[in-house]
């Protein structure tokens, strides 16, 4: 009985010294940049590099953790603004293209309706040759439609920013509850672990 208590209180004291031994290098040491300046993915992999792996789980600093929940709702809530902004120049350019297209209608309506008439017509107040206004015309419905056509380019370049954007924004918020559920999920089975032991070395 003695010989198997010898052995357990050596077991428990080599464990805490090799838990504690990185654990105290680790406390010692500052935020380095990349936590502090980094982009969020510098500083999950500068994290991943620091931090040793037990039993399945990896151990953070609480600091170091609150940092990067801090920077991850910064970045959320920066992504969050760059959405609504692009959302507000998509509505901007879907009334621009709307008042395009209705122009362009009423042009190509009063197109319709000029060919239909005498050589000789009047053109806002002034009588021109039919072919002269069709020649003006043609080229202001030219000049139109290539402003259509610019605008409906700008508005799929932003939704397709749009889309990308809020398709990053979900997947770093679906990779940040992850990491703050296995964080807080190995807390407490290192916690429980550290309970159980000591309980049982007062048992035995």
């Amino acid at each position: 009985m003695g010989k198997k208590y010898n052995n357990g209180n050596r077991f428990f004291l080599i464990s805490t010294v090799i838990l504690l031994i990185p654990l105290t290098a680790w406390s010692q040491t500052t935020m380095q940049e990349p936590v502090l300046k980094g982009t969020l993915t510098d500083q999950m992999n500068y994290i991943q590099e620091k931090t040793r792996i037990y039993e399945g789980y990896r151990a953070i600093r609480e600091d170091m953790f609150q940092k990067l929940k801090v920077n991850s709702l910064d970045s959320l809530n920066a992504a969050k603004e760059d959405i609504n902004s692009l959302r507000i120049n998509a509505i901007g350019k879907n009334r621009t293209i709307d008042s395009l297209n209705a122009t362009l209608g009423q042009l190509r309506a009063s197109l319709d309706k000029i060919s239909r008439t005498k050589n000789s017509m009047s053109f806002f107040g002034v009588e021109i040759n039919k072919s002269a206004y069709n020649t003006v015309l043609w080229t202001i419905i030219v000049i139109l439609s290539s402003i259509l056509t610019a605008g409906f380019l700008v508005f799929k370049r932003n939704h397709s920013v749009t889309a990308h954007t809020r398709r990053e924004c979900e997947e770093m918020r679906k990779e940040f509850d992850a990491y703050r559920k296995a964080s807080r999920e190995a807390r407490e089975k290192m916690s429980m672990a550290h309970f159980n032991e000591l309980k049982r070395l007062r048992g035995a």
